[in-house]
């Protein structure tokens, strides 16, 4: 909502007097249907899937996203469990970030996957490219993160809302003036990867909100979620699946190891 014409999070506290504009053209949601989605269904079994989502496709349907998200993608693979809207969503990669999700098939996998996010067992670990290099070659992030107290566009750690976050990184590659990191996520809180790293000094790559947009060409963050690993709440079985960078990052990384020849 607006707030004497500025944008303003819903939780925004009135002194009285300001003139509040707000979205009344936001109707009932609509059904959910199936719809052609590129996706990459990388594990599955009765319970859950593994889905490696590509840049620009969103996980689920918004007020601003209705159609082309993961889940109108997964419809037909018999998603469930969950928020209404939301059927087998568990966590959640930002739009233009790539990488490994996890989607439950029931409420009881649903359950049983939240319950595993709660104990921090489900490891999640990405690729980031960063202008800069760290004082060291492993580090541990630990600062709270919330809607921004000027911006409600942005998260930071400037919020009168935040909550805990932990990030972990270590070194993959020292490049010229850029550092491939292996970052690792104790918590999930939106943005919290681009924030945590901006806040060390170390923006991320192609990053337009937080980071160096368009930095070696890229049109969107160098941020992929390469590697998911937990054991199956309902199974036991141990899951561990990678994925590769895809083309984009992968050519901007081949760009800057070139400056470093």
């Amino acid at each position: 909502m607006r707030v004497d014409g500025s944008l303003r999070p819903k939780s925004v506290k009135l002194a009285g007097g300001e003139t509040v504009e707000a979205d009344t053209s936001i109707l009932e949601p609509e059904e959910l249907a199936p719809e052609e989605v590129p996706l990459d269904v990388v594990y599955e079994d009765p319970d859950l899937l593994v889905v490696d989502k590509p840049a620009g496709v969103v996980v689920h349907p918004t007020a601003g996203q209705a159609h082309g998200t993961l889940v109108h993608g997964l419809l037909d693979r018999g998603i469930a469990g969950g928020e209404e809207g939301r059927p087998g969503i568990v966590h959640r990669l930002d739009r233009d970030t790539s990488g490994l999700l996890v989607v439950t098939r029931s409420a009881e996998a649903h359950r049983a996957m939240q319950a595993v996010v709660r104990r921090r067992a489900l490891e999640r670990e990405y690729l980031a490219l960063v202008r800069g290099r760290p004082g060291s070659r492993t580090g541990r992030i630990e600062a709270p993160i919330g809607r921004d107290r000027h911006d409600p566009t942005r998260h930071s750690l400037d919020s009168v809302t935040p909550r805990a976050a932990v990030t972990h990184f270590e070194v993959e590659r020292l490049l010229a003036a850029r550092t491939l990191l292996r970052v690792r996520l104790e918590t999930g809180r939106t943005h919290q990867i681009r924030v945590h790293l901006e806040a060390i000094g170390l923006p991320i790559s192609g990053d337009p909100v937080y980071g160096i947009a368009g930095d070696l060409g890229l049109e969107r963050q160098f941020l992929h979620a390469t590697r998911l690993a937990f054991t199956q709440p309902l199974t036991g079985a141990p899951i561990d699946v990678t994925s590769p960078l895809p083309a984009d990052l992968a050519g901007a990384l081949g760009r800057a190891e070139e400056v470093v020849r």
